[in-house]
């Protein structure tokens, strides 16, 4: 069921930013912007930084890769929105639509490196767990993965579980492939400011 507090309470300037994106788009708001937007000050603006910085700020995992973390985070969570506005924005990334498309369908045979699979498996199991140990974290560092590595995919693992859950609360609309794509280059361009 739908929060309908996303399409009401904005201010007129906000309003007239979502007039902007609706006429040179030509697609719906989507609801992560409302949801930003809405009392940015309390939720929006913080988490914005938060998140710009777990997908953008300085790593040695790629836009893409970062981009897949949160497609398979909230494939794990049964978000459908997450799924496929992270989905899309990877396969922007990479270029590479079948990548994507094998990893979300079955993680084990998908033709990616190991660092990246040990990554992905870790984060999925914390999603699903809530939980690691060290164990895990020594089958990623075996696996070639860096600490800063890991923190970084843990920053990410954050961010999405986080949207995920919001997303999935506020019945956030699930658009066409166009919408996606269309907020996929807006994010490769921008990032999540």
């Amino acid at each position: 069921m739908r929060l309908g507090i996303l399409d009401s309470g904005h201010s007129f300037g906000t309003k007239a930013l979502f007039a902007l994106i609706r006429a040179v788009s030509r697609q719906p708001v989507l609801d992560v912007i409302k949801l930003v937007k809405y009392r940015a000050d309390f939720y929006g603006g913080p988490m914005q930084r938060v998140t710009h910085e777990a997908m953008r700020g300085p790593s040695t995992w790629s836009v893409g890769d970062r981009e897949l973390m949160a497609a398979l985070v909230a494939k794990t969570n049964g978000c459908e929105w997450c799924t496929h506005a992270h989905g899309a924005v990877a396969k922007a990334a990479y270029r590479d639509e079948a990548k994507v498309s094998a990893v979300l369908s079955d993680l084990d045979t998908a033709a990616i490196e190991e660092p990246l699979r040990a990554t992905l498996r870790m984060l999925r199991k914390l999603t699903r767990e809530q939980a690691v140990d060290a164990d895990d974290m020594r089958a990623l560092l075996a696996a070639g993965v860096s600490r800063d590595q890991i923190e970084d995919a843990l920053a990410v693992c954050f961010s999405f579980n986080t949207m995920g859950r919001l997303a999935d609360a506020f019945g956030f609309f699930v658009p066409g492939p166009q919408a996606f794509d269309a907020g996929a280059k807006y994010l490769l361009a921008r990032g999540y400011r």
